[in-house]
């Protein structure tokens, strides 16, 4: 009998470099904040609103624009289920620029509606052009992932502008993941678009992968619908003390950020070095294609406790593996099992 286990299995003890983790871990203050926590702050319903009015300060925007999530994956489906299955929309389409997040078609298919999928242009070049000319009376859901997984690439601002004014009667739902690592957030034109809700999670950047805390961000036009499908206790009370003592280390972030740069240009210099092709992030990863052998490539790395993401399944990557950019000294250590695979030197 097939076992199916829910999640991902743990690959063993090594380097988690293939779910984009925050190599670091979570702020010291993190662990504080649940160190404090009362018995009846676990007996007891979570309540929301401190969170929900730190995080309005923390994105400038108004408190009533915040819903929380159990993490950006519940913000997507949820947002899914607001605006198509709630709506009754019965020939509803979605649109999902490749390579794709799997929450996207996986949204898409649970509410019933279709996936529209756009090729990625040349290079990975966002396609503009086709996702705008793919809109269609029966477009309800535009899924835009700036930073791309896997590619890492940015959609420029000017772009998300385009394609929101060109499907008013879609919601256009920009997923921010891994904003903080790089380019320019859409939070300041959210004022001017009622029809967009923006993503942002805390499990990338803050290292709180294991709380799932997610926010989805919008005009209550859009964010309302949302909102009366959400689960009202949907975040547990260890989470919410741990996103307030995130949010409160000013430190950690920029600290962090600046050795995932790093990180990514020593990985392009060690590429360059193996003639692999790989594509420059603005994300806390670099996709890298190492060719034909990459299974073997993949069980290579995880012998030597390095433990990278397969790609290739992908058809619009194929031949690519995933590598999270993290520690200086992580990255390092993968920079050094990487050359010593693609050189022939593991002989394991």
């Amino acid at each position: 009998m097939t076992t199916r286990l829910q999640g991902y299995p743990d690959p063993g003890a090594g380097l988690r470099l293939h779910l984009n983790e925050n190599t670091g871990g979570c702020s010291p203050r993190v662990l504080d904040a649940i160190k404090k926590m009362q018995t009846t702050d676990v007996s007891t319903y979570p309540s929301y609103p401190e969170l929900v009015r730190a995080c309005a300060r923390h994105f400038d925007v108004d408190p009533d624009w915040v819903l929380l999530t159990n993490g950006l994956d519940e913000g997507i489906l949820m947002a899914a289920v607001g605006h198509i299955s709630r709506a009754r929309v019965h020939d509803a389409e979605t649109i999902i620029p490749l390579p794709a997040f799997d929450p996207y078609p996986n949204s898409t298919a649970a509410v019933g509606a279709t996936a529209v999928r756009i090729p990625p242009g040349p290079e990975f070049v966002f396609p503009t052009a086709a996702v705008i000319a793919a809109v269609t009376p029966r477009t309800r859901m535009i899924f835009l992932n700036t930073p791309s997984n896997p590619t890492g690439r940015l959609i420029p601002i000017p772009d998300l502008r385009r394609i929101a004014d060109a499907a008013p009667r879609a919601v256009v739902l920009i997923d921010e993941a891994y904003i903080e690592f790089g380019g320019t957030s859409f939070l300041p034109e959210l004022r001017n678009y009622s029809n967009v809700l923006v993503g942002r999670t805390f499990s990338k950047a803050y290292g709180l992968a294991g709380m799932r805390v997610g926010v989805v961000i919008g005009q209550p036009e859009s964010l309302d619908p949302v909102r009366a499908v959400t689960l009202p206790f949907n975040i547990n009370a260890v989470a919410l003390a741990a996103t307030l003592a995130a949010l409160e280390d000013h430190e950690f972030l920029p600290r962090y950020a600046a050795q995932v740069a790093e990180s990514r240009e020593r990985l392009y210099a060690a590429c360059k070095r193996l003639g692999l092709e790989h594509w420059e992030s603005a994300a806390n990863f670099v996709m890298v294609r190492v060719g034909d052998k990459v299974t073997q490539v993949v069980e290579a790395l995880g012998r030597r406790g390095v433990h990278v993401r397969d790609r290739s399944k992908d058809p619009a990557t194929p031949g690519c593996i995933r590598v999270t950019a993290g520690l200086l000294s992580h990255t390092d250590a993968a920079i050094e099992a990487l050359e010593s695979v693609m050189s022939g030197r593991d002989a394991r």
